[in-house]
């Protein structure tokens, strides 16, 4: 018992480590990639879909796929990390970080849900809305984070106000209302990660 006892106090501690102790899990290659794959949806959708009102299922499966490229690319780096580390310490970190970043990523997915659902003449808003869920889920995890991520939050905060409030009419569905604040967003966590983490760690 006092063996079992000691195994969960240990499980409790290192816990509690991985959620105080910065997480380097993000890296910055990948994130940059993340924001130039948004500026090339966003030409790719100039050029292949200039009419996205009329043709909405093409323009959702293309930024769609640029979300997935971008989780799969941000998730394999984590995952060869963590295999190079080999750290019981790091995966628990990586958990908690995953977690804390997964619901702002699931909300984006239940309301290109509903709105397809219930409201298909309101999608013109998802650039907007999903732009200020991904600040959002920047300023759950800011705490194991750089501090600096706070203004990246805070810049997907107001770009998605502002693509709410100019992204509508004549305007909506623009390449440009996704494109602008993912591709920027990105680029600016990318330089976060690289000067405050990277720039002197060696990428350890």
């Amino acid at each position: 018992m006092e063996l079992r006892d000691a195994l969960t106090q240990i499980a409790e501690i290192r816990q509690q480590v991985a959620r105080t102790e910065l997480f380097r899990g993000y890296r910055a290659l990948p994130v940059a990639f993340s924001g130039l794959t948004a500026f090339a949806a966003a030409t790719l959708q100039a050029w292949l879909i200039p009419e996205p009102p009329q043709n909405i299922s093409a323009y959702l499966a293309l930024w769609l796929g640029a979300a997935v490229l971008s989780i799969i690319a941000t998730g394999s780096e984590m995952l060869w990390r963590l295999r190079r580390l080999n750290s019981a310490l790091e995966r628990e970190k990586t958990g908690v970080a995953v977690t804390q970043f997964l619901p702002c990523i699931a909300a984006g997915g239940l309301l290109l849900i509903v709105l397809l659902r219930f409201a298909p003449e309101s999608l013109w808003m998802l650039p907007g809305l999903w732009a200020m869920l991904f600040g959002l889920g920047i300023f759950a995890s800011w705490r194991f984070l750089p501090h600096a991520v706070v203004g990246v939050g805070v810049f997907y905060l107001i770009a998605g106000a502002c693509s709410l409030a100019w992204a509508q009419g004549e305007a909506a569905f623009s390449p440009w209302a996704m494109g602008l604040p993912f591709g920027v967003g990105q680029l600016l966590a990318a330089a976060v990660l690289y000067w405050t983490l990277e720039r002197t760690d060696g990428q350890t």
